[in-house]
């Protein structure tokens, strides 16, 4: 059998850390996901789907995510029923979130202001990477000095 849940859209709403009593992190988070389609003379519809996640994914989401922010969600679906205050059986679907990753790029100018520690993170921002990082180097110039030939008769262990 299958479950596999795999979507990107738009934080509506910074995630809050939360742990259970036996201090398990949690979060829950909704994200605006737009429809692939548009009827004739509509507007493109959006959904909003809830978004679980536990352990170290819940918290590499509180640390580095917040409103508005694009995000690739990669997980399965998970149905409960349960029972309103009105007495209405009632069924809920979620993601529960295996990985979370970025999904646009870093952008400079626009970076949210720093959000206060939460309990049990640690207080260092997301803008730690290096600012100045080199690209890769390029070897599509064909030179091949760095490269050796091995020699076939030797007798290789694979």
């Amino acid at each position: 059998m299958l479950n596999v849940a795999v979507l990107m859209g738009r934080l509506v709403a910074d995630p809050e850390l939360r742990h259970t009593p036996n201090g398990v992190s949690v979060t829950s988070f909704t994200l605006a996901v737009d429809r692939s389609y548009v009827k004739a003379g509509g507007e493109r519809q959006t959904d909003f789907i809830d978004i679980v996640a536990w352990r170290n994914t819940a918290e590499f989401v509180c640390k580095y995510f917040h409103k508005g922010q694009l995000a690739a969600v990669q997980g399965s679906i998970q149905t409960r029923s349960y029972t309103d205050r009105a007495g209405n059986k009632r069924k809920a679907f979620e993601i529960v979130a295996d990985n979370v990753h970025f999904a646009e790029p870093k952008r400079e100018s626009a970076q949210p202001a720093a959000r206060p520690a939460q309990s049990g993170s640690s207080s260092e921002t997301a803008s730690a990477a290096p600012q100045d990082e080199k690209s890769a180097p390029a070897y599509s110039s064909g030179d091949t000095g760095d490269f050796e030939e091995i020699p076939t008769d030797d007798d290789l262990p694979f």
